[in-house]
């Protein structure tokens, strides 16, 4: 991928939407690759799922696995439909196959049939990313209710253990799974201890699975971004004062752009990494992380 001479730096215009935002929206609008990923058949003919396909990580991951040859099925909230038809045309462009699945993942049942509408139409399934996530900052614990705090480990936790327990009888050697942890898991911001504490639980849930399945030949692997420019971040992800000023603090002084993400999970999803397993690959402009 040829990225940018530059990518947006802040301050950024002061900015809010209603959970869970769109990427349309965004100012300025996130880089998930769709002019600058250019694939080489590294996933030619495999299958994947991605949770929260429908912009940010999720989004970029989306774009790059269908250049690189494979047919991608996302799942995404409703409410996040504009976005997902932008990705699902992307990945259409590309030759591939598309299949949309919005719905909910904080439900068990709709986890089960998520994996099993995908399974059916894409013929199988090779990869599996476990990306959707539920961030609000604030900046008490006692500001976080229960209800806030529930939804956050359904959304982030129970889902990846319902959608990967649904998967794995699918699921043969070759097989990959790729989940979203943070750099939060490391160095947890004061503001989302909530968030943070479900990143730290994907990080130990993906080692200790990872044991389990190496004898059966499928990969578990995390990747912790650090701070990077979603619509997660400007619908209450942030404080709304702090967010003129995300990623200011990294090394690199901005954020990452979610493009410059879309690399690892092609790696982690191809043969090129066999023999990695159990790891969390890290990308947070020069703070914290593995």
């Amino acid at each position: 991928m040829a990225a940018p001479a530059t990518y947006p730096e802040p301050p950024f215009p002061k900015q809010q939407q209603p959970w869970p935002g769109l990427a349309g929206k965004m100012d300025p609008r996130p880089d998930h690759g769709e002019t600058s990923y250019r694939g080489a058949g590294r996933l030619t003919g495999r299958r994947a799922l991605i949770t929260g396909g429908d912009s940010g990580i999720g989004r970029a991951a989306a774009i790059a696995y269908a250049r690189e040859g494979a047919d991608v099925a996302i799942n995404y909230l409703a409410a996040e439909e504009p976005d997902a038809a932008e990705v699902v045309e992307l990945i259409r462009a590309a030759g591939r196959k598309a299949v949309a699945i919005p719905g909910d993942i904080k439900d068990e049942a709709f986890c089960s049939r998520l994996v099993e509408e995908a399974v059916r139409e894409l013929g199988g399934l090779d990869i599996l990313v476990n990306n959707a996530a539920r961030q609000i900052a604030r900046r008490s614990i006692a500001e976080i209710t229960t209800a806030q705090f529930d939804e956050t480990f359904k959304t982030n936790v129970y889902a990846m253990f319902w959608i990967t327990k649904a998967a794995l009888p699918h699921m043969k050697a070759g097989a990959s799974i790729i989940n979203t942890a943070s750099v939060n898991a490391y160095e947890p911001n004061e503001t989302m201890i909530d968030y943070a504490a479900t990143k730290g639980a994907i990080k130990i849930f993906t080692k200790g699975l990872a044991k389990q399945l190496a004898g059966k030949g499928i990969r578990v692997n995390a990747v912790a971004p650090g701070p990077f420019w979603t619509a997660l971040q400007v619908s209450g992800g942030q404080l709304p004062d702090r967010l003129p000023e995300f990623g200011a603090a990294s090394p690199m002084g901005r954020p990452g752009q979610p493009a410059e993400l879309a690399g690892i999970y092609v790696l982690l999803a191809s043969p090129e990494s066999g023999y990695s397993t159990g790891q969390v690959f890290a990308a947070t402009g020069g703070r914290g992380g593995p």
